[in-house]
């Protein structure tokens, strides 16, 4: 190089189509290394050039050859490997002491063969954990939203950002990206700004949009500008703890949110509406799972029409998302442990960002008005599970190096979730992964009526100034209408 920096010498894991098109990126572009070889099991491959390239193998064999002469960089090209796989594959480079080990996401994000370095990334716990995720063809998928306007609401969300992600492969005319958050909807502007440079998905015109769906008149505003066809409402505040500190503001904000963006894509005539639920609906002891039970009654009761179609897409945990245990027990590894678990029995249902998003996309497009899908989550797994994986991924040994230290479950938290109700069951669909919620009833009969009674607790009412922001007469009408909910000793009135 010009400057006399020596290059990086790159390992590409995988001679396939993903691994051969990162390679020839990375010559075009000459300035992040050369790739010294392709490693592959293929017989077929071991022993023959690419582009020049040597392709050698078993892969076992050759990274335990390359100990001796560590290199800068791997990068696993192998969008279709299972998790064990990748299991395997990071435990070797790892011995074989790599620099850096990036990875490329799983098949279904890269669509149709075009795979681009740009969406490599460094290696992630959450890329170990859980089961291998299920393969989504998403141009398929995404056929219904060719040429359509669609608006992701909390887009600077985990879930949000991935489904803007994904929707590039979609052909959409426009991507409006929704959210409060000023910063997070710059930074997944950028980002898929960045990846259009890069040639990843289609020419969708990106509009970032900064507004607040409490706030009904401006909701009705926006709704009719933009004349979305389709809405995919994730924006939410999900945090349990933070939701039970502050009660009002989540039913504010996950329930007259809903609301009125319901409301306003009614009017504006959306044609589809897909609200992003949770496992935490089911039984709900706190008030964040009431707040969506509740916003699930709302979109399942929206009367649209035969020629609009507004539905409710529920699953449990996303491994990685923002304030979820993942970053949680990331940090507290790395500062020396030790790694809090609520319960040594509690368990969760978890599925990695892209998987999710990918089946929230295709739900959206075979989903009919009026229902409730729930995704296939796979088993149950122990959070002190998890926390022994995520500590040894990092190198260490669990109890030995990292402690683990129980706390005890949090208000509101429940030792396992389930993903339907008792006077629900789950009926399969001809898609793989998602199951259409039977229900024998109506849970909220009474919807209209405590969303009239909630109103003056989030929305000052000069006629009943007494309930502004009352939290006990806020616990008191949940409870009656959700008994499930707990119901702290000490509640404060404000």
């Amino acid at each position: 190089m010009a400057d006399g920096k020596k290059k990086s010498s790159i390992y590409i894991i995988g001679a396939g189509f993903a691994g051969t098109a990162i390679a020839g990126e990375i010559r075009r572009k000459g300035i992040f290394g050369d790739v010294v070889a392709f490693l592959d099991d293929d017989p077929g491959k071991i022993g023959s050039r690419i582009d020049q390239i040597p392709v050698l193998g078993p892969i076992r064999d050759v990274v335990s050859l390359l100990r001796r002469t560590p290199a800068d960089e791997a990068i696993i090209a192998i969008p279709g490997a299972s998790r064990d796989k990748l299991r395997d594959l990071y435990r070797l480079l790892k011995k074989a002491e790599f620099a850096k080990i990036r990875i490329l996401p799983g098949i279904s994000q890269i669509v149709e063969g075009a795979a681009h370095l740009i969406l490599a990334r460094e290696i992630d716990p959450q890329d170990l954990l859980a089961r291998s995720p299920v393969t989504i063809n998403l141009t398929r998928s995404l056929a219904y939203l060719r040429g359509r306007r669609v608006l992701i609401t909390g887009a600077g969300g985990s879930i949000g950002a991935e489904l803007s992600r994904q929707l590039l492969s979609g052909g959409a005319e426009r991507l409006y990206l929704f959210g409060h958050g000023e910063n997070s909807i710059y930074e997944i502007d950028r980002e898929l700004r960045i990846l259009q440079e890069e040639g990843v998905g289609e020419k969708a015109t990106i509009v970032p949009v900064i507004g607040d769906l409490k706030d009904a008149d401006y909701t009705r505003f926006i709704l009719k500008r933009l004349k979305a066809d389709v809405v995919f409402h994730c924006a939410a505040y999900k945090h349990v703890p933070m939701t039970e500190a502050n009660p009002v503001e989540a039913i504010k904000n996950n329930v007259f949110g809903t609301r009125n963006l319901v409301d306003a894509s009614l009017q504006a005539g959306t044609r589809r509406f897909v609200l992003i639920s949770t496992d935490k609906t089911v039984g709900p002891r706190s008030v964040y799972g009431v707040t969506k039970k509740i916003a699930e009654e709302i979109v399942l009761g929206a009367d649209g029409g035969d020629s609009l179609s507004f539905m409710v897409v529920r699953f449990g945990n996303v491994l990685g998302s923002r304030g979820s245990i993942v970053p949680l027990f990331q940090r507290q590894i790395l500062k020396g442990g030790p790694v809090t678990v609520t319960h040594p029995e509690a368990s969760r249902y978890f599925m990695t960002i892209p998987e999710a998003a990918s089946l929230v996309l295709q739900t959206g497009g075979v989903g009919r008005g009026g229902e409730l899908y729930v995704l296939d989550m796979g088993e149950r797994l122990l959070i002190k599970d998890l926390a022994e994986q995520m500590i040894r991924f990092y190198g260490f040994e669990p109890e030995k190096e990292i402690p683990i230290q129980y706390i005890g479950l949090r208000p509101g938290e429940k030792l396992n979730e389930a993903l339907w109700n008792d006077g629900e069951s789950a009926a399969e669909t001809e898609y793989r992964k998602i199951y259409r919620i039977l229900r024998d009833s109506f849970p909220l009969p009474s919807l209209e009526k405590l969303l009239a009674d909630l109103a003056p607790i989030c929305f000052f009412d000069p006629a009943r100034p007494d309930r502004y922001r009352n939290r006990r007469i806020l616990r008191s009408l949940l409870r009656t209408a959700v008994p499930t909910l707990e119901a702290p000793p000490h509640e404060p009135e404000y």
